[in-house]
């Protein structure tokens, strides 16, 4: 089965337990686009009294937390000489993970700390590595656990919206066009949440450095 047939099951079958699964896939190291699962799924609760949005949001950022799990222990029982080999290897660049993704990803851990595992989730090509990292510095897996459920979380809402918008203000009639239509701006959002984060932070350190 290549892509487009996976693609295409996927969005003829969805339900919690489809959402579920893709989205633990699309967190670990294997490539799926969140946009195929979370948009349509949205779309369809909208539309098919068998789905609820609230639950779409809710099985898709635990199947996020399930696949940022198995990355976070495999890094950590791995250790970084293994993780680097598999990037380096054949199966790593099927998986479309490569030496310079995992450096990007441990780059962005070092300039911001535990809460990179919350902000990369908004950030494309970040996102489904930032737990290896993560699993590489030992972090505490509560604290792992709280800032990956968040992050997923408002990327989850912010995708589960887009399908309620498209189900709202267009005549799209398929989960295939919903799905097309949601991978457009989908990353453009991604980016715009990540800069209004960043300056709520430094809004934040700035009182915190006046009241000093």
């Amino acid at each position: 089965m290549d892509s487009a047939e996976l693609f295409k099951w996927v969005l003829e079958n969805l339900n919690y337990w489809v959402v579920t699964l893709f989205m633990a896939i699309e967190s670990s190291f294997i490539p799926f686009p969140s946009e195929v699962v979370v948009p349509p799924a949205a779309w369809k609760a909208m539309s098919d009294d068998s789905m609820n949005i609230f639950l779409v949001v809710v099985f898709a950022t635990l199947g996020a937390d399930i696949g940022a799990l198995f990355n976070y222990y495999l890094a950590r029982w791995l250790g970084r000489p293994i993780v680097y080999r598999f990037a380096d290897s054949r199966i790593g660049h099927m998986c479309l993970i490569n030496r310079e993704s995992v450096e990007k990803a441990e780059q962005f851990f070092r300039d911001h700390g535990a809460a990179s595992t919350f902000f990369a989730r908004l950030v494309p090509a970040v996102r489904q590595l930032i737990s290896i990292p993560a699993g590489l510095a030992k972090m505490r897996v509560d604290h792992f656990l709280i800032y990956t459920t968040l992050g997923a979380g408002v990327w989850n809402i912010v995708l589960a919206l887009l399908g309620y918008l498209i189900y709202r203000f267009t005549d799209l009639k398929t989960a295939d066009d919903v799905y097309k239509l949601a991978t457009k701006y989908s990353h453009e959002i991604g980016l715009v949440l990540l800069a209004l984060a960043a300056i709520i932070i430094l809004v934040l350190i700035y009182k915190g450095i006046k009241k000093k």
